[in-house]
């Protein structure tokens, strides 16, 4: 059964891959699994059909079947788990590459979408500018941490996992800032996942809902 997944119609990023389902979209390439789109509104995304898949009216949610997920961190596990490609076979392995995950949406996450509501939801109060340099701080600090763990791997434990597609995923939301610049590994770090010929077709698809191309995948 083919999936179908949601997305914005018009998304606040203009198809730069920061949106939610690019992570949903990268798990399914990953994994081989085809899928289809609906795109929403923001309007849309609030009325009661979309809140009785997702009850906090965002995106992405997940439906195949009888099943309906909602949180890009529980589709991509659901799909690690369900497909060959994204966990790794040894239990062990596996336990550490689901920490991974969460390590990514809330440890490394959290710091850094409060960067964004400083800059674009608080821009204009008047404690706005005092207030930046404390969360450069803190996602600084665990930038460094990160950084130190990883050292010169290539991903996070062994082979590419769904704890690096997460991760990843959350580190793309700092490259315009220039703070990934200041952590070389890190930096390289995504651009092999960007590298990854999953990342590029999910990218191209997500791209093409704004440009009216065909992504050509």
């Amino acid at each position: 059964m083919t999936p179908t997944i949601t997305a914005f119609e018009h998304s606040p990023d203009r198809g730069q891959g920061l949106a939610r389902d690019m992570r949903v979209r990268w798990a399914l390439e990953e994994v081989g699994k085809p899928y289809e789109v609906r795109l929403l509104s923001f309007k849309a995304m609030k009325e009661p059909a979309h809140r009785a898949l997702h009850p906090f009216g965002q995106i992405p949610t997940y439906e195949e079947g009888d099943l309906v997920l909602f949180e890009s961190g529980a589709i991509v596990l659901h799909l690690a788990q369900r497909h060959a490609g994204l966990l790794p076979e040894g239990a062990d392995a596996r336990a550490r590459a689901i920490a991974w995950m969460f390590a990514a949406l809330n440890t490394m996450e959290a710091p850094i979408l409060e960067l964004q509501t400083a800059k674009f939801a608080e821009g204009d109060k008047p404690w706005s500018e005092q207030r930046l340099p404390l969360i450069k701080d803190r996602i600084r600090q665990r930038l460094g941490e990160l950084s130190l763990r990883l050292a010169d791997a290539d991903w996070l434990d062994g082979a590419f996992s769904a704890g690096d597609l997460m991760m990843v995923g959350v580190l793309l939301r700092l490259k315009a800032s220039g703070l990934l610049d200041e952590y070389p590994n890190l930096a390289a770090y995504v651009a092999r996942g960007e590298a990854r010929p999953a990342y590029k077709r999910a990218f191209a698809a997500q791209l093409a809902v704004f440009t009216g191309t065909n992504p050509g995948v």
